[in-house]
């Protein structure tokens, strides 16, 4: 499976945030999606995920049976600032879901087997999720995820806030997941993709652009990265 974004394009105003974006995606991989603060990683997640109207281009999976147009239920999306429904318990949200997407899961477990998966213990399943850390809340946006199983997952910024255990947790979660999908992680931090991620991609001068990772823990390899993003700090 792969999923190709081409000449994607968008403006706000004056400013032209994604100026020419052309990648493709291959199943089972990790894609670090590196930029700087203000770059426009967001802005190409949201455009992927259709919560605003893009300027140009087009995006599609193909496999061996042909190219197909990305429905909604094709495209997870974990933002950095958890939104769950605050007024329901952890357990009661997942019911819920589980119940309006039972055609869609055909073999769906246990719900406390669920929350096994992201160590979630019994005494917080019942809790209000107005009272989950953020480490919590963003334990439940994957596992909807994970649950739905969507062929492309987005992940924007999701650990950069957690402490270190719930960090570890998820990046454990998110190696067991890529082997049925895509998953395009994006962050500004470069030792975090270094350690997670397949590739890396940088969005650049509002274009993608793939770096080589052959001497990936290589002086020489961070020092080409750093620079890219400097020259799109200059541009």
């Amino acid at each position: 499976m792969e999923f190709t974004i081409e000449h994607l394009k968008k403006s706000f105003e004056k400013k032209e945030v994604l100026k020419d974006v052309s990648f493709t995606f291959r199943g089972g991989n990790i894609y670090g999606l590196l930029g700087r603060n203000g770059a426009g990683k967001t802005t190409l997640f949201n455009c992927l995920n259709r919560d605003i109207r893009t300027d140009g281009g087009e995006f599609w999976f193909s496999d061996a049976s042909g190219r197909r147009q990305a429905a909604p239920d094709d495209i997870g999306y974990v933002l950095s600032t958890p939104t769950v429904p605050e007024f329901l318990t952890g357990k009661e949200f997942l019911r819920f879901f589980l119940e309006i997407n039972e055609k869609q899961i055909p073999d769906p477990k246990p719900i406390e087997e669920y929350f096994r998966i992201v160590n979630i213990e019994p005494e917080d399943q019942n809790k209000l999720m107005k009272d989950y850390s953020h480490g919590m809340k963003n334990k439940m946006q994957m596992l909807i995820n994970i649950i739905a199983e969507p062929p492309l997952l987005l992940l924007d910024e999701p650990l950069t806030s957690l402490d270190v255990v719930v960090a570890e947790e998820m990046k454990g979660l998110l190696r067991k997941l890529k082997e049925d999908r895509i998953i395009i992680f994006s962050t500004h931090i470069m030792e975090l993709a270094l350690d997670l991620c397949d590739d890396i991609v940088i969005l650049n001068q509002g274009r993608l652009e793939e770096v080589e990772k052959e001497n990936l823990n290589s002086v020489e390899f961070k020092n080409k990265i750093i620079e890219m993003l400097k020259e799109e700090d200059h541009a």
